[in-house]
């Protein structure tokens, strides 16, 4: 076996290409870094506008004010909800129509896939949307921010093209033991499939958790906001008394905006890391074939 010896320029490269990787993770992560650490520092240092790198003037009263706050259980209670069963709702039809429309024997398959495509385009604009699903009954109800968009033309179509590497020989094998579609789906393509699934799944289940247009749009009862109407609602509006009682009304408000977007944003990125290793494999296969 033949070892390559790096060479001056190779050294070179990789320096470059390391630090310009670093500048580019440090400008992505240091916003996030920088409302954590001021949502534990005082309102002096905040205000300031210095260079934080750590909290000065450190404090958890903004923390004490979300967490003590009856509105906010709720509403995260909400945004799991419509988190968990939307992305099991979503991904149960995605792969169900994908699955259907990678077979190549099925009639007017082309047809099919060119309709979905248009819906990626073109809609039925904001009021009939809104006029169709209160005629269904979803509104002002949980199921109102699930249904209307549950399911992805983009994802579909991504899923289908996995679907489609997928070689034919182990469908016509299961086909002579017997097997039904739905076995064949359930007991080969899936397990297969697992990193375009655990991809698309994210794609839902973040999608799902940043709602909160069709909140605003749908909802005019606060017990089904979910956390995502309620930061906006405290970020854009100012609305602080949507988080204070007149005893906290001393906490800087900076402190308790800051404090709430990373309670609304933890949960999420907890999960990421575990999907992590699918995420670029499950992309990259499922562009091979359209």
């Amino acid at each position: 076996m033949i070892k390559h010896k790096n060479g001056a320029g190779d050294s070179i490269f990789n320096i470059i290409n390391y630090g310009f990787m670093l500048i580019i993770a440090f400008v992505t992560l240091y916003p996030f870094y920088y409302i954590l650490v001021g949502s534990m520092s005082s309102i002096k240092n905040l205000v300031s506008g210095e260079f934080l790198l750590w909290p000065k003037g450190f404090n958890l009263e903004a923390y004490s004010v979300v967490f003590k706050n009856q509105m906010i259980p709720g509403a995260y209670k909400n945004t799991i909800f419509i988190t968990i069963t939307g992305t099991i709702i979503s991904m149960f039809l995605t792969v169900l129509g994908a699955y259907v429309l990678s077979k190549k024997y099925l009639p007017g398959r082309n047809y099919l896939t060119l309709f979905i495509i248009i819906t990626m385009l073109f809609n039925g604009g904001l009021i009939p949307t809104y006029l169709t699903v209160k005629a269904l009954g979803f509104g002002n109800t949980l199921w109102v921010l699930i249904f209307p968009n549950c399911i992805s033309a983009y994802n579909m179509i991504v899923m289908r093209n996995f679907f489609m590497t997928i070689p034919s020989s182990l469908e016509e094998s299961a086909n002579i033991d017997g097997a039904t579609q739905f076995k064949i789906l359930a007991s080969i393509i899936l397990p297969l499939a697992l990193p375009a699934m655990a991809t698309i799944s994210l794609f839902y289940a973040v999608a799902y958790w940043n709602s909160f247009f069709n909140a605003i749009i749908y909802l005019t009862d606060s017990k089904y906001w979910p956390i995502q109407l309620v930061l906006r609602e405290v970020l854009t509006q100012g609305r602080a008394e949507y988080l204070m009682n007149d005893e906290e009304l001393n906490v800087p408000m900076e402190n308790v905006k800051m404090a709430l977007v990373i309670v609304t944003i933890l949960p999420i990125l907890c999960i990421y890391p575990f999907l992590q290793k699918y995420f670029v494999k499950g992309l990259l296969v499922g562009s091979l074939k359209g």
